[in-house]
């Protein structure tokens, strides 16, 4: 199995966008991604009601369609406060930090390749970039920074330790997450996200080969988001709230957004590294109108994922929760990235 060939830089093949297009194209990719949270969140309410054996939001809008916009604006519109003991700017910046880590992870996540638009070469992505898998990681790996201003400056013990178990809890797992992508990077050959798309369409998912990376992936996702069974950051029975315990209003509803859009991040990564991207099996030629759509329709799927685990299993302990990451998912990662690249080798030098 070859690495797969790397696309010509676009100064090479004329590629240019206008910055009006960068714009137009940045303002649509915000619009889609900031209404999948509303959607995330009544579907949320509306399954794990279902699984409750009680009703979802069934009173605003047509089959509570709109309780989410409801919830969403009772936040943004209430009263803005913060403890007296608290660290005024770092208070604020906190939910800040989450939020725009969060958008900017967004940007490289692919839902076509290049098109023709009026006979302007557009990319359906943020950015492309040879090192959009770094990217990913360096703005995940800021983030963390937000969750732990904001139990650090909202002067409260709980909300502190809520801010200490996140730290430990996102770096633990990031690593656990990086390693598994290391052997979809040696058999792809690219740090590109457009470009391993490619690869997938040429040869098979990732999930097929990478199937141990991809739980290990999907796994260290909800650690990362803070989603049950891993919402040990924050957990109610012992931390109130975690680190955001004193936060309300806006804020709240920032750090509130932030993590339905981390998985929205987590569940596009998902789908363009291990499970084709826009393609769609046995159809190479499908039109590429329909390539968006397969995107967000695989990312939906994920995040009815995401919801249905949290209705299904109970939270760990925090020694679980730890001992699980170091113990059995790191020593995996590395086993997985240490076969696949023996593997690659022995491949390409037969």
């Amino acid at each position: 199995m070859t690495p797969a060939l790397s696309a010509a830089p676009f100064a090479e093949v004329g590629y240019f966008e206008p910055w009006w297009i960068q714009i137009l194209k940045s303002l649509v990719l915000f619009f889609v991604v900031f209404n999948l949270v509303p959607l995330a969140l009544l579907g949320e309410r509306k399954l794990l009601g279902r699984l409750q054996h009680r009703y979802g939001p069934n009173r605003v809008g047509p089959y509570g369609s709109l309780q989410a916009m409801a919830d969403i604006g009772k936040l943004v519109f209430k009263e803005q406060f913060r403890p007296r003991t608290s660290i005024g700017w770092l208070f604020s910046l906190a939910p800040v930090i989450a939020m725009v880590c969060a958008v900017a992870t967004m940007a490289v996540i692919p839902f076509s390749d290049t098109v023709d638009i009026f006979g302007t070469q557009v990319g359906l992505y943020g950015i492309d970039t040879d090192i959009g898998i770094l990217y990913a990681f360096a703005f995940g790996g800021i983030a963390f920074y937000g969750l732990m201003l904001g139990g650090w400056a909202s002067g409260s013990k709980y909300s502190f330790l809520g801010a200490m178990r996140a730290a430990a809890q996102l770096i633990s797992y990031e690593v656990s997450q990086g390693l598994a992508l290391v052997g979809v990077i040696m058999m792809a050959g690219t740090l590109s996200l457009t470009e391993i798309v490619e690869y997938q369409q040429n040869t098979l998912w990732f999930i097929i080969p990478q199937f141990v990376g991809f739980l290990i992936f999907l796994v260290s996702g909800f650690a990362e988001t803070n989603r049950a069974p891993f919402d040990l950051a924050e957990a109610d029975a012992e931390l109130i709230g975690g680190y955001n315990t004193e936060y309300g209003g806006g804020r709240f509803a920032a750090f509130f957004a932030a993590e339905y859009l981390n998985m929205v991040v987590v569940s596009g990564l998902t789908v363009t590294l291990f499970l084709g991207g826009w393609n769609i099996p046995f159809w190479n030629d499908a039109p590429t109108f329909l390539d968006p759509i397969v995107v967000i329709v695989k990312m939906l799927g994920f995040l009815l994922f995401f919801i249905w685990v949290r209705g299904t299993l109970p939270r760990l302990r925090y020694d679980q929760l730890m001992s699980f990451g170091w113990k059995v998912l790191l020593p995996l990662a590395t086993l997985n990235a240490l076969v696949t690249a023996i593997i690659v080798v022995a491949v390409n030098e037969s």
